[in-house]
């Protein structure tokens, strides 16, 4: 792989906490520095719980990515706020089932940017995998760029996983999914997961990652997150904690973290 683009890396800031990079290291990734960990580790003081939620949140994407593409029969995806890559990336699920499915990754975090390459190489001969460097308060930007890829005539899968609770106003949240949403055509999906307000422990975890200097993440109930969904078709189960989506295991249980898939008509 070629060496990161000088401009990308003068913007890691690695002084300064990342929520990418911050995921990352929850999630067992090397791609951090030791500000993200710093931040990483005083959430998980008062959240243990936040590195189960992270590991989670990769299983809930597996899952219901295979869902669209085997059961669904989605063939193109577009997952909005992407970052950092690790193992069961979007595009390896759907084209581990599906070869020819085309995939684009959006985001705007130079980290994610310096390694977007290794996304692009591990494509099918078959797929397409693109990303877009754009943030996903601008989603007409996206679908424009998106449109060299994706057939707009045919579904597409929209996924939005845990990216939203950095937009603190619901309403633009609101807005950016509707304004996503409207342009797909019939039949396509949406994903869509956020952190809840659910339990004392994940609030004062939000609230120790603000003070470590870590991006405020907002945490909403279930019944907010839910209005994201206005005008689809929830796909069973609906919204529920992201680990009891159609689960793999019988013991499965939940965290503060609801997540669901729903059908435009």
């Amino acid at each position: 792989m070629a060496g990161p683009d000088p401009e990308l890396a003068a913007k890691l800031q690695p002084d300064v906490p990342h929520a990418a990079r911050i995921w990352n290291y929850w999630m067992g990734g090397k791609d951090n520095f030791q500000s993200d960990r710093a931040a990483g580790d005083a959430v998980a003081e008062v959240y243990p719980e936040i590195v189960v939620m992270a590991q989670q949140s990769r299983v809930f994407l597996e899952r219901t990515v295979r869902y669209l593409a085997a059961e669904a029969g989605i063939r193109q995806f577009l997952d909005i706020g992407t970052g950092l890559p690790s193992m069961q990336n979007t595009h390896a699920v759907a084209q581990g089932i599906a070869p020819d499915s085309r995939i684009v990754y959006v985001d705007n975090d130079p980290m994610v940017l310096v390694h977007a390459r290794a996304l692009l190489a591990s494509t099918t001969s078959e797929g397409v995998t693109t990303y877009v460097p754009a943030d996903y308060h601008d989603p007409e930007k996206i679908l424009a760029e998106a449109a060299q890829t994706l057939d707009f005539d045919q579904p597409i899968a929209v996924m939005y996983m845990g990216v939203m609770g950095y937009e603190p106003d619901l309403d633009v949240v609101r807005s950016i999914v509707g304004r996503t949403m409207d342009a797909m055509p019939s039949g396509s999906h949406l994903v869509f997961w956020d952190g809840t307000n659910t339990s004392p422990a994940v609030v004062a975890g939000a609230e120790r990652l603000a003070q470590s200097g870590g991006v405020p993440y907002i945490l909403r109930s279930p019944q907010e997150l839910e209005s994201c969904f206005d005008g689809l078709t929830m796909v069973d189960p609906g919204l529920v904690p992201i680990p009891l989506w159609r689960p793999d295991a019988a013991d499965a249980v939940g965290i503060d973290a609801y997540g669901a898939v729903a059908r435009k008509p």
